[in-house]
């Protein structure tokens, strides 16, 4: 076991473990954020910058700091390591760096976009966002795509986390989108406008971290802060068949996988269950999805006083 501490935190983690990795351990307030990085996607992260943390010491046999931020989510933990993230204004404000460049090409589509409530980069820029920025030059414009019957892509909302790419070739035989282009013209997208058909494509939905990328039945229909999230399940034979039902009354209006505290998707769903199964009489519904009170969707779902009686649907 190697012994790390992070913002005077110690403990010990396995050989091979990420400093983020081990910053999670913590809990989810105390690790860095990653809008590139999924713990379930192999070969993923290095993309995005946000987990840029502060080593300011190597090991024990070698004490010397790092010069350079590190990316927690590629940097091994050194037994005898110490690693600033939070405490270190250095570590804040080059944050707030990361998320002006990512900024930079993404419009301001939030009182639109379907992701809003539930969006990683919002979050981040609430925390980590500055009101001004010295970005003069175009910004990159795209329509928005159909890449399927099923997903629609904005492309000008795209930070480039490649998630949508690892999950089409971990979970299906052949994948038909990816990154084309190079620099500043790289983009999402299918080669001579090829459809995405493959039985678990919904799945790129789930680990968008932004609103790129959204389900076509679901546009439009309601904020997610409106709906009320059920865990649910069902007898499935692509799938685990353990989902979250967006339900508004008695109509699912989404489904989508269930996510972790990290928001990370550990059992992906097939398109089955997310697509051709929004009848109540097809699921199991085991309860309300408990849902994180710093999340906008938490709205309603928590009594004002915890020691006030709740009445009607117990709380998420």
């Amino acid at each position: 076991m190697l012994k790390v501490t992070i913002d005077h935190h110690t403990l010990e983690v396995p050989e091979g473990t990420t400093i983020l990795q081990a910053a999670r351990m913590l809990g989810p307030d105390k690790a860095p954020p990653a809008m590139c990085y999924y713990s379930t996607l192999e070969e993923s992260g290095g993309k995005c910058r946000t987990c840029l943390v502060k080593i300011e010491k190597n090991s024990d046999q070698e004490p010397r700091p790092i010069p350079k931020l590190a990316a927690s989510c590629r940097t091994l933990v050194q037994d005898g390591m110490v690693v600033a993230n939070q405490s270190s204004e250095e570590v804040i404000n080059a944050r707030k760096d990361v998320v002006e460049l990512l900024l930079i090409n993404h419009p301001l589509d939030c009182p639109v976009c379907d992701q809003a409530g539930e969006c990683d980069l919002q979050d981040l820029a609430f925390e980590h966002g500055v009101a001004t920025t010295d970005y003069q030059e175009d910004r990159r414009r795209f329509e928005p795509q159909d890449i399927g019957d099923l997903i629609k892509l904005h492309m000008n909302r795209c930070i480039l986390c490649y998630r949508c790419v690892f999950v089409a070739d971990q979970l299906t035989d052949k994948r038909v989108h990816g990154i084309l282009g190079r620099g500043d013209a790289a983009e999402i997208g299918t080669y001579i406008q090829n459809a995405i058909t493959n039985d678990f494509s919904g799945n790129m939905i789930d680990v968008c971290p932004v609103g790129a990328l959204t389900d076509k039945t679901f546009r439009f229909k309601s904020r997610v802060w409106f709906t009320k999230p059920m865990n649910a399940h069902r007898d499935c034979a692509q799938c685990c068949g353990n989902v979250v039902l967006w339900m508004k009354g008695n109509e699912i209006l989404r489904v989508s996988a269930r996510q972790n505290a990290f928001g990370e998707v550990e059992e992906f769903i097939c398109n089955g269950c997310r697509f051709d199964s929004k009848s109540t009489e097809k699921w199991t519904i085991e309860g309300p999805t408990k849902i994180s009170r710093h999340s906008v969707i938490s709205q309603n779902h928590y009594a004002a006083n915890p020691h006030t009686p709740w009445k009607g649907l117990p709380p998420c």
